[in-house]
C-alpha cells in the first residue's frame, strides 16, 4: 500500500509533515508494509511551501489510481491582502483548482482501491473544485461556511469518515488524520503503538455515517 501526501506551491508544512511522520512510525510498525511517499502533480525535485520559503522534495509523481492513501494538504499564508501582490490562502487554493489535481483527484475517487484524505485547507480545495459535491466533510473552521457553499455537507468535528473521502480540520489536526488512518487500514494496536511513541492521544470523536443518529440537544 501506498500513501502519497501530495506538495504544491504554498502548502503548509505541518500538513504535510504531521501525517508523513505518522503513516512513516505506522510502516515502521507494520514491518515496512505501507509505502510513504511526499508527491508532486508532474514533477519530482523540491517545493517551496507557504511559510518562510521553506522546501520539501517530492520524490515521486502523483499516482491517483494506486491503491493506498492520498493525501491533500492545506496551503500556508496570509488569509487577507492584495491578490494581485500577496499570495493568500485562498488565492494557493484557487489555483489548485486551475491545476492538474481535481483531474488526478477525480481519479483517484473512481478507483475502487484508493482513499482521498485531506487537511484543513486542502478539503476546501477540492470542495471549490466541485469534487465534494454531495459528500460529507471539514476543513478549517475559517473556511467551512464556505466548504458549504460548495454544496458539501459540513460536521464540525476533527476528522470526518465518508468512506474514501476521510477529511480532517485545522493545521493540527493532521496528526489526528494520520493515527485514525492508521486505525482504519490496520488497526487499533498499530495507531496506539504510535501514539505511545509520539506521545500524543487524539483529539475528538470520528465522525462517520453509522450509528443511531442523535436527536436534538
Amino acid at each position: 500500500m501506498i500513501a502519497q501526501i501530495i506538495l504544491f506551491e504554498g502548502f503548509d508544512p505541518l500538513d504535510v509533515i504531521a501525517p508523513f511522520e505518522v503513516l512513516c512510525a505506522g510502516s515502521d510498525a507494520l514491518g515496512g508494509t505501507l509505502d510513504v511517499r511526499l508527491v508532486a502533480l508532474d514533477r519530482i525535485g523540491p517545493v517551496v511551501s507557504g511559510t518562510r520559503n521553506l522546501e520539501l522534495t517530492a520524490t515521486y509523481v502523483l499516482e491517483p489510481e494506486a491503491p493506498g492513501i492520498v493525501i491533500v494538504p492545506g496551503a500556508a499564508g496570509p488569509t487577507v491582502g492584495d491578490p494581485d501582490f500577496v499570495r493568500t490562502i485562498p488565492v494557493i487554493l484557487a489555483e489548485l483548482g486551475s491545476s492538474r489535481l481535481p483531474a488526478l483527484i477525480g481519479r483517484a475517487f473512481a478507483s475502487p482501491d484508493t482513499l482521498v484524505a485531506t487537511i484543513c485547507g486542502g478539503g476546501l480545495a477540492l470542495g471549490m473544485a466541485g469534487l465534494l459535491a454531495g459528500r460529507t466533510a471539514v476543513t478549517h473552521t475559517l473556511w467551512n461556511d464556505v466548504l458549504e457553499a460548495t454544496g458539501t455537507t459540513v460536521v464540525r468535528a476533527r476528522v470526518v469518515d465518508d468512506g474514501d473521502l476521510v477529511s480532517a480540520g485545522g493545521v493540527t489536526s493532521g496528526l489526528d488524520l494520520g493515527l485514525y488512518l492508521l486505525e482504519r487500514e490496520f488497526g487499533p494496536r498499530i495507531a496506539h503503538a504510535v501514539e505511545q511513541l509520539f506521545e500524543y492521544e487524539r483529539r475528538g470523536t470520528v465522525w462517520s455515517a453509522r450509528g443511531l443518529d442523535a436527536l436534538p440537544l
